[in-house]
């Protein structure tokens, strides 16, 4: 074999190694950054309307949207279409080996149309829809009404954060297993309650925000 195909067959089979790492990398980094912080400012829901609409919808200057996008949105676009890549390649045998890995790795692929389905209605009603055809940013008496009020709205929030948390903390997981960082069985399960103690936190964090908003929308009444 001469040496440019030898160089070409290592080329091609790094690529999908780069892809994945790519990949994990920015579903990890920058989403993950992007959810803590956004779960934080919504705990301003405990002080109030002002205090939630100063740390949510307020933005210091127009360029803080331009980089929200940058950021947030153009990675989560990303790792959407590499998850959907491989989707299609899943292939689940929990039948003939039911162990808890198996289940993990089932669990994250559900989990992942669920967060798909959820973060797009959530970035869409709250965030696009009200700058694009109100114009105005999202009130907090409209989505503190529709929390108490509306029940399928609700429950949408809460299985749709559970499954954000899950997908988040079992991702964490597997971006240290792909780029080496958890190298052997023994690392693997040690970071396990790690992954745990993540998951727990920020299902803590988002249901703590739902429930401010839930109590805080019964002074509003329902809606018109």
């Amino acid at each position: 074999m001469s040496t440019q195909a030898a160089t070409a067959d290592a080329v091609s089979n790094k690529t999908p190694l780069l892809k994945s790492r790519l990949g994990s990398f920015l579903a990890v980094v920058p989403l993950s950054i992007w959810v803590v912080n956004h779960l934080w400012n919504n705990l301003s829901a405990f002080d109030g309307a002002a205090a939630w609409q100063q740390s949510v919808t307020t933005y210091s200057n127009p360029y803080s949207q331009v980089l929200t996008f940058i950021i947030v949105i153009l990675p989560l676009l990303f790792h959407t279409g590499w998850g959907i890549v491989r989707l299609f390649s899943f292939k689940p045998n929990n039948g003939r080996y039911n162990n808890y890995g198996n289940l993990k790795y089932l669990l994250q692929r559900i989990s992942a149309l669920g967060v798909l389905a959820f973060l797009g209605a959530h970035i869409w009603l709250a965030f696009l829809r009200p700058r694009l055809l109100l114009g105005h940013p999202e009130l907090f008496s409209d989505i503190a009404q529709q929390m108490h009020f509306h029940t399928p709205t609700l429950a949408v929030y809460i299985l749709g954060t559970l499954g954000t948390a899950y997908h988040l903390a079992n991702g964490l997981q597997g971006f240290a297993m792909g780029w080496g960082l958890l190298g052997t069985e023994r690392s693997m399960r040690r970071f396990e309650p790690v992954a745990l103690a993540i998951f727990a936190l920020l299902t803590a964090m988002s249901w703590g925000v739902i429930y401010a908003l839930y109590t805080a929308g019964a002074a509003f009444g329902p809606p018109a």
